[in-house]
């Protein structure tokens, strides 16, 4: 990494230009060339997804985008998570999108979700280039390979579209794998192991899947009961920071939404089926248009891939595998048998698998081309054997970055911009409710001045709070709570905004259902199916 500085010439002519000229360039070498280029790289397809499909960078693009930044709009208006609304997630993404919340304020809630989704793709996009310092000491095969996958991943790509968590989740991971490793081992300082479980037990306050790559690290630490207690008190204090203050404020409140309404259970939950998990897992672009037959057999060319250059390297370098790829390998492991045992599954959650697939390809292979002793095979065939295999890495990343593009060069099915329409009928400041709260977001129509407007953001994930796991297909709406609540809501609203998918997250009782029909009227619905009700006795614009 560092050049070799030139000798500077007692008139400051030549040999100082030279050196500085040197000086300038030194942190430009090929490994470092590969992290810049493979890091443009996933920002780019990041960046292209995003851009190029209509209505993704102020539109409506999915559902959970709206309670993970709608949670920080509420927050910097002085709402509190859990105390004041349900949000399954914990406090930390709510935490990271309050400084594009509060620039809503200034250009309104769609450019402020846009600045967010513009954020996370930095995020996925910064991982990469982390990723690629925690392995450089590997040399220019091992960052390829690790930089590469992770910015073609497709799920990790499709993930950073939007506010969601997994971007953040990985970003703060990486961080952490940087700060506690130090080439292939643990640091051996305390404050790193520190800062390193700092960042991971913020990674956990983003999302609680942080507890495996967490929990391998103790236990690679635990022949060293202090250093892995120093590493266990940082992950605490990153994770209990943030979230202390929400869980004090409202203790039952935060079980409920953290535990019944995501983790705990769900009556007659639909399980989704392995081969679609594993179409997500791959990581390819287009595989779910492949059959069985060419799913399993790309899972089977994978495990043999990292089976046999794992073998390999053992057997060639005549060392053990490293810390570095032990803790790839089971994390790697643990993290698919995360995702293919509860029932439920999306595709977004593959993003998190990205880094440390990413390096259990990447270790074995560059130990097997760049560690094999002296003697073994000549340096000029090694580095032929090792310029060969950055080659075909490089190609076969091409192709995969090349097929990633085109994939995401369709128009998507999703509710896109809001129609002019709907900005004319709702006064800005009105109480608006809906299922669905990236609508109001991207319509700015999310921050009411109207005195005791609902302040919910997740629909559905307030109505499995309130029912102990239910969903309106699985008797929700028979729970009094549940019913109590959705006739509350529907009492102080001015105007309901409903997509075409309501039904699977407002619990419409027959009592509802009345109630909707004496005291509003449908003035509007838009191409994608957007229901605009007003409240009888309002004027319509």
């Amino acid at each position: 990494m560092s050049g070799t500085l030139a000798r500077t010439s007692a008139d400051g002519s030549e040999d100082g230009a030279s050196a500085a000229k040197q000086g300038r360039l030194a942190w430009l070498t090929p490994v470092n060339l590969v992290i810049i280029i493979t890091t443009l790289v996933a920002f780019g397809l990041r960046f292209y997804y995003q851009s190029t499909r209509p209505g993704f960078l102020v539109g409506v693009t999915e559902y959970d985008d709206g309670p993970y930044f709608g949670s920080a709009v509420r927050l910097v208006h002085g709402s509190m998570p859990y105390r004041d609304f349900v949000l399954v997630q914990p406090p930390g993404i709510t935490l990271l999108m309050s400084p594009a919340a509060l620039l809503s304020y200034l250009v309104g809630t769609a450019k402020g979700l846009a600045i967010g989704r513009f954020l996370t793709v930095l995020a996925g996009t910064a991982s990469v280039a982390l990723a690629g310092l925690l392995v450089r000491h590997r040399g220019i095969l091992a960052v390829l390979i690790t930089c590469g996958v992770m910015a073609v991943y497709s799920d990790a790509v499709a993930a950073a579209h939007t506010v969601l968590v997994e971007p953040w989740l990985v970003l703060f991971c990486v961080i952490g794998l940087v700060t506690v490793f130090d080439g292939d081992r643990l640091t051996a300082s305390t404050k790193r192991l520190v800062w390193g479980g700092a960042a991971f037990g913020f990674a956990g306050a983003v999302e609680a899947w942080a507890i495996v790559p967490v929990l391998v690290l103790a236990a690679l630490l635990l022949p060293q009961l202090r250093r892995a207690g120093m590493f266990v008190a940082g992950v605490a204090a990153g994770f209990l920071i943030p979230v202390l203050p929400f869980a004090i404020a409202a203790p039952s409140q935060i079980y409920r939404s953290l535990i019944t309404a995501q983790v705990g259970y769900r009556a007659h939950a639909g399980r989704v089926g392995v081969l679609l998990r594993l179409k997500n897992i791959i990581g390819f672009p287009y595989t779910l248009t492949w059959s069985r037959g060419m799913v399993l057999l790309a899972v089977f060319v994978i495990l043999l891939f990292v089976l046999v250059t794992q073998v390999a390297a053992a057997l060639v370098t005549h060392r053990p595998q490293p810390i570095l790829d032990w803790f790839a390998t089971v994390t790697t492991v643990l993290v698919i048998i995360m995702f293919l045992w509860p029932p439920q599954f999306h595709y977004h959650f593959a993003a998190f698998l990205a880094p440390f697939l990413a390096l259990t390809l990447a270790l074995p292979v560059s130990r097997l081309f760049t560690d094999a002793p002296e003697g073994t095979i000549s340096p000029a065939a090694k580095r032929q054997l090792g310029w060969g295999a950055v080659g075909v890495a490089a190609a076969i990343l091409l192709v995969l970055a090349g097929q990633q593009t085109r994939f995401e060069s369709g128009t998507p099915k999703v509710i896109g911009p809001i129609p002019p329409r709907i900005d004319a009928i709702i006064p800005s400041g009105a109480c608006v409710v809906t299922d669905q709260v990236s609508v109001t977001l991207a319509a700015n129509r999310f921050v009411s001045n109207v005195p005791g407007c609902p302040q919910m953001v997740d629909s559905l994930g307030t109505t499995l709070a309130l029912s102990n796991g239910l969903k309106p297909q699985t008797g929700a709406a028979r729970v009094a709570k549940v019913d109590a609540f959705w006739s509350q809501t529907f009492s102080h609203a001015q105007y309901l905004i409903l997509t075409s998918t309501n039904r699977r997250r407002i619990a419409w009782s027959p009592g509802l259902i009345t109630y909707l029909n004496e005291h509003f009227v449908q003035v509007y619905r838009s191409p994608r199916k957007l229901l605009v009700y007003v409240r009888k006795g309002l004027p319509v614009r």
